[in-house]
């Protein structure tokens, strides 16, 4: 029989070999188990899941080494044991206090979620608001047609503006279903990173009626009075001799396309990239209407008379109320920028009295790259601000001379 301090020297050999993989699981065991529960899991279930491994790791070595385990006095294997057990212990110590010390939220979507830099970020109302562009050629999708130059001008050249309080990730989304929406493109990819540059790229409107129908709906055309400005993508319901059927406008014939509205500068931007057109609208009367309805009206719809259209109200849009009475009492609004050296530039509105010397309220002032909605007297004013203001068509065209 082999000396006490040899013993002891087998044994600690023995239990390092056979208490590495319990270590190693006591680890994941007491970090996992804390960090998703925040509970530490008992010592005792640690111990007997270490003695298990163990046991199983020294078999293993037996087999291949019989004299391992080969000892009269049992020095050997205590002195082992006692190795794997402390091992264990302090594995899963140490695993559960790392749990505790990481932070307890991370996700996948924690750790892919990216946000916007603050430097892109505009206070427009006291809200946050981000203006995309779009870098670089807008590219195509592979297995589509490619996309017009038309439309990839447009793209290129639009003015996208997003709420700058929501993920990059949702703010992808957000500019893809636009682009999506307004061009009647069958796909897009949007990539942006964190200063609101976009990598877009699209695949051709599709032509058929049956691409842009949502699932479970059917296409029915039919004829009736239309009403005036009524365009694919409305709600409307229609109301036959048979009852009511809700729908949403598919396609409109006999119409015309939505003019723009003149600008004092369409001479100055004849070579500009022109804008996107509008999506058609009806211009009232006698029409044929291609409706989206479920499949389960249709048969309904086609044996009845359509009697009229009534079009759904999407909300109530104060800020066009607003504009609408400022309309009636013969008021307009214009975007002017504030000229150096003039009356505006380094002073105050108050210091300027624009109320009482020209007949105008100043709505916004965007200073320093901030906009100031409703600013009070105090608001400071310099070269090159922009201000919006209200007045009468005489009042605001002396105002802008002036200050321009």
């Amino acid at each position: 029989m082999a000396s006490l301090p040899v013993e002891v020297v087998y044994g600690l050999y023995f239990g390092v070999l056979t208490g590495l993989v319990p270590a190693a699981v006591a680890w994941l065991l007491g970090f996992g188990f804390r960090y998703v529960t925040g509970v530490t899991v008992p010592g005792l279930a640690v111990v007997v899941l270490s003695v298990a491994i163990a046991g199983a790791s020294g078999g293993l070595m037996a087999l291949a080494d019989p004299t391992i385990t080969q000892s009269e006095s049992q020095v050997r294997l205590t002195v082992a044991l006692l190795v794997v057990l402390m091992g264990a212990l302090y594995a899963h110590n140490r695993g559960d206090a790392f749990a505790n010390d990481i932070p307890r939220k991370m996700s996948l979507r924690k750790l892919t979620e990216r946000s916007l830099s603050t430097d892109v970020v505009e206070l427009v109302g006291g809200r946050g608001q981000v203006s995309v562009t779009v870098t670089g050629e807008v590219g195509d999708i592979e297995g589509y047609p490619p996309v017009p130059l038309d439309i990839r001008t447009s793209i290129r050249n639009g003015e996208w503006t997003f709420p700058a309080d929501i993920p990059l990730v949702e703010l992808e989304s957000r500019f893809s279903d636009r682009l999506q929406n307004e061009f009647d493109l069958a796909a897009v990819e949007v990539r942006l990173d964190e200063r609101a540059r976009a990598s877009v790229s699209a695949a051709a409107p599709v032509g058929g009626l049956s691409k842009r129908l949502p699932a479970g709906k059917r296409a029915v055309s039919v004829t009736a009075l239309v009403p005036t400005g009524l365009a694919r993508g409305d709600e409307v319901v229609v109301v036959t001799d048979g009852g009511t059927v809700s729908a949403n406008v598919a396609g409109v014939e006999s119409v015309v396309e939505t003019p723009s509205e003149p600008d004092e500068d369409d001479a100055d931007d004849a070579d500009a990239p022109k804008a996107a057109p509008r999506a058609p609208t009806a211009v009232g009367g006698e029409g044929r209407v291609t409706l989206a309805i479920d499949r389960g009206k249709v048969e309904s719809l086609l044996g009845s008379d359509v009697e009229r259209f009534v079009v759904t109200s999407r909300g109530v849009r104060r800020e066009f109320e607003l504009v609408s009475l400022l309309r009636r009492a013969g008021k307009r609004f214009s975007r002017l920028s504030v000229g150096a050296e003039g009356p505006l530039d380094g002073v105050t509105l108050r210091d300027a009295g624009v109320r009482d010397t020209y007949g105008v309220a100043v709505l916004a002032v965007r200073h320093g790259g901030n906009w100031t909605i409703a600013p009070r007297g105090d608001q400071a004013v310099s070269a090159g601000d922009t201000l919006y203001a209200v007045g009468s068509r005489s009042d605001l065209t002396a105002f802008e001379g002036a200050v321009a």
